[in-house]
């Protein structure tokens, strides 16, 4: 076989290298595009990296690349670039950061340019057609009778995908007889038209959003730092409108799911370019489709969720990340990388501007903000006449409570409801209860996998491990002494419901949690309800505490309040202050005032002054004061290398022989400031059947730090040791379990 060159080509295992391949004639490959390579007994996708490379492996010994997928590269050269140093900063494979920034059909050799949608109509004959007449053909008729309901009487092939994995064949069947029509459907929504009277900012507004649009031409980080409510989202989409008006692309990330609806319907209504979204809600093809559509160009704003960081731009003008200091923009498993960070550094390369908006920045950001790393901008006030709600301590010490519930707060809703106003109950807890008790031994339900509690979901009757997902049914009667006498400890959304209800039987009461909201669409269904006015009280977790703008919710109850204040994890005050801060943003957004009412067993802590006069500045000052004295980040920057194993003693052991090998590392790069901490076991030291530890290392400059890593981590590569547990490094991590 003749041979033209050497590629090296990144293959999605788990090896922080890069692979030779012989590419044999009449084959020509250039830096990213993708290959399909052998490797072992499989053949597996992956990208060159370089072409013409001088390989330390006997041409004899290299295989040939078995197909080329695509003459161009995949990537633009400045997303390529980003991605190798996110593989270099984050200590991660190569290929499986390339992969992480694929669509999964890509991952898999499909075509760039992803098949187009379908749309299916009925014919003439099709609507005096009885769905019953199709007799046992249950797919047919479940598709017909969808049509007919249909207010259009037309379905996309992504609803057609949910009433069976074999409708195509029942579409095509239905189609011969004439029943129904296919036409292909338009790959991208249309834009809307944009308002004819465009929405007039206040002075801070405008000159945040002038401050920005001024710097569109060359790389600038900004803050912008805005009260609850204080219209973030208005300047978002004045600079979205300007990018897209000097024809280039804007990205906007989100950290949940459940804040893209709202958010997607006002960029549509204001927006005169297509506009897409990338989340994991999506099914495979549309996530595709809407990368395909930012990739070509089409789509002029893109939408989404952390992952969406690694969207191909073309034209690309602003990067704006909505909630910056949500943990959500940190990948906890696999390739950890950080969305916001890996947002800045592309940035820098492609030489326009990011914004960061916040009501609530994370100390790492405001810390930046002060060297004089992001320029901030402020939102002082709430936008149009609404004003901050006033919030009021409940003594859980001093007030009678039922099923987690306070009398004064009971009381406020009742005025709301006699007002028609709504109320939003907050309470960061799935299920019934998170704890089956038994009064007679004191028996409490334990995950069989987990050093933790299962928690009892009432409605199914079964118990459910939040962090493993192992469920059983519920047992009758105390497995340990035989007693009855089994109890529910605490609280969680369902339960909260059903006490409302009870309270409340005229009440229309709405939960919104991931158990509620996991069948597609349901999300989007529950949230227009709400903006309808089809509900009173909106029970709800974190799903519900950030971004919505809900104008006819006056008052927010908080359940629970406590959790995170006396937690081992030193950013445990933080997220709470911010998670709290988040959620009584919800109320008085309108004309209408606003009230919170938190339940908390420590009205004195100190942790509330800052939070009842609304006073994050004052909080953060405080806290970034004691990260300084304790030399935590921002301050220091930390490397967490966890070790896990079914065999109890096997993690932990791996870890004190990782130690030496870092202490050595450290020496050997004469790494000065390098501190290598003692390996312990995790928090939860048992989750799903495996026991868990890790080891800390930190320094106070990054580069010593990744001098250390990049020599430590191949050493244990090499080492056996490291092929008998399961291993993983996450470079500043956000939290420490």
């Amino acid at each position: 076989m003749t041979t033209t060159s050497i590629a090296r080509i990144a293959v999605p295992v788990p090896r922080r290298q890069a692979f030779d391949f012989l590419v044999p004639e009449p084959l020509t490959v250039r830096p990213g595009v993708r290959v399909r390579v052998p490797f072992g007994p499989r053949q597996l996708v992956g990208m060159v990296i370089a072409v013409g490379a001088v390989s330390d492996v006997p041409t004899a010994r290299l295989k040939p690349v078995a197909e080329v997928l695509e003459t161009h590269p995949v990537f633009p050269a400045k997303l390529f670039d980003t991605l190798r140093w996110a593989a270099d900063y984050y200590h991660h494979p190569i290929g499986e950061v390339v992969a992480t920034a694929l669509p999964v059909p890509l991952r898999r050799g499909a075509p760039l340019e992803p098949r187009q949608p379908h749309s299916y109509h009925l014919t003439d004959a099709g609507r005096t057609f009885d769905p019953a007449a199709l007799g046992r053909a249950t797919v047919q008729k479940r598709l017909l009778a969808l049509l007919h309901e249909a207010p259009d009487q037309q379905l996309q092939s992504e609803q057609c995908r949910q009433v069976s994995p074999s409708w195509r064949r029942a579409m095509a069947v239905l189609e011969d007889k004439q029943l129904v029509t296919m036409y292909p459907a338009p790959p991208v929504p249309a834009a809307a038209p944009a308002p004819a009277a465009p929405v007039t900012l206040n002075p801070a507004q405008r000159d945040a959003a002038d401050a920005i649009i001024a710097r569109l031409d060359d790389y600038r980080s900004f803050l912008l730092h805005g009260i609850t409510g204080s219209g973030k989202t208005e300047v978002y989409l004045r600079i979205v409108e300007t990018v897209i008006a000097r024809g280039r692309q804007a990205l906007v990330l989100v950290p949940e799911i459940a804040l893209t609806p709202q958010l997607i319907e006002r960029f549509r209504q204001r927006i005169d370019a297509p506009v897409v979204v990338l989340h994991s809600g999506l099914s495979l093809s549309e996530r595709h489709r809407a990368w395909w559509s930012a990739r070509s160009g089409t789509a002029g704003a893109i939408l989404g969720t952390r992952s969406a960081v690694f969207t191909p731009l073309p034209h690309p003008g602003v990067f704006i990340i909505d909630e910056e200091h949500d943990t959500s923009y940190k990948q906890q498993d696999g390739f950890r990388y950080h969305a916001r960070d890996l947002a800045l550094y592309r940035a820098k390369l492609e030489g326009m501007p990011v914004v960061l908006g916040s009501a609530t920045p994370s100390l790492e950001t405001l810390a930046n903000a002060a060297r004089g790393r992001h320029q901030r901008l402020e939102l002082p006030a709430r936008a149009g006449s609404a004003s901050l709600p006033h919030i009021h301590l409940l003594d859980l010490r001093r007030t009678p409570s039922d099923d987690g519930l306070s009398t004064p707060l009971v009381a406020a809703i009742r005025r709301r409801i006699e007002r028609r106003e709504q109320t939003l109950v907050f309470l960061n807890r799935r299920g019934y209860a998170p704890v089956l008790y038994c009064c007679q031994c004191h028996w409490h339900a334990p995950c069989p996998r987990c050093d933790a509690k299962l928690t009892y979901h009432k409605r199914a009757d079964h118990l459910r491990c939040h962090h493993c997902g192992h469920e059983a049914q519920a047992p009758r009667s105390c497995p340990q002494c035989g007693h009855t006498s089994l109890i529910n400890l605490g609280e969680g959304t369902q339960r909260i419901e059903e006490s409302l209800g009870a309270l409340f039987p005229d009440a229309r009461i709405l939960r919104v949690d991931r158990d509620a909201t996991r069948r597609k669409g349901r999300l989007e269904e529950t949230l227009r309800r709400v903006h309808a006015g089809e509900a009173d009280i909106l029970v709800g977790t974190q799903l519900l505490a950030k971004g919505h703008d809900f104008p006819n919710v006056t008052l927010v109850g908080v359940i629970n309040a406590d959790q995170g204040l006396y937690s081992l994890d030193f950013r445990a005050a933080e997220h709470l202050f911010q998670q709290i801060t988040q959620v009584a943003g919800r109320a008085g957004r309108a004309d209408k005032p606003g009230d919170v009412l938190i339940q908390t067993w420590y009205p004195t802590h100190p942790y509330f002054e800052s939070l009842l006069a609304h006073d994050y500045e004052g909080f953060a000052r405080a806290a970034l004061a004691e990260r300084l004295d304790a030399h935590y980040p921002p301050y220091t920057h930390f490397a967490l290398l966890r070790a896990e194993s079914p065999q109890e003693r096997a993690a932990i052991g791996f870890l004190g022989y990782a130690r030496k090998q870092a202490l050595q590392a450290v020496r050997d790069t004469q790494s000065k400031g390098v501190t290598v901490m003692d390996p312990v076991p995790a928090p939860m030291e048992r989750r799903a059947g495996r026991y868990r530890a890790q080891l800390l290392v930190s320094a106070g400059h990054r580069r010593p730090l990744h001098r250390v890593l990049d020599a430590w981590l191949r050493h244990l590569e090499r080492s056996p040791r490291s092929r008998k547990v399961r291993w993983s490094l996450d470079v500043d991590p956000v939290d420490l379990y």
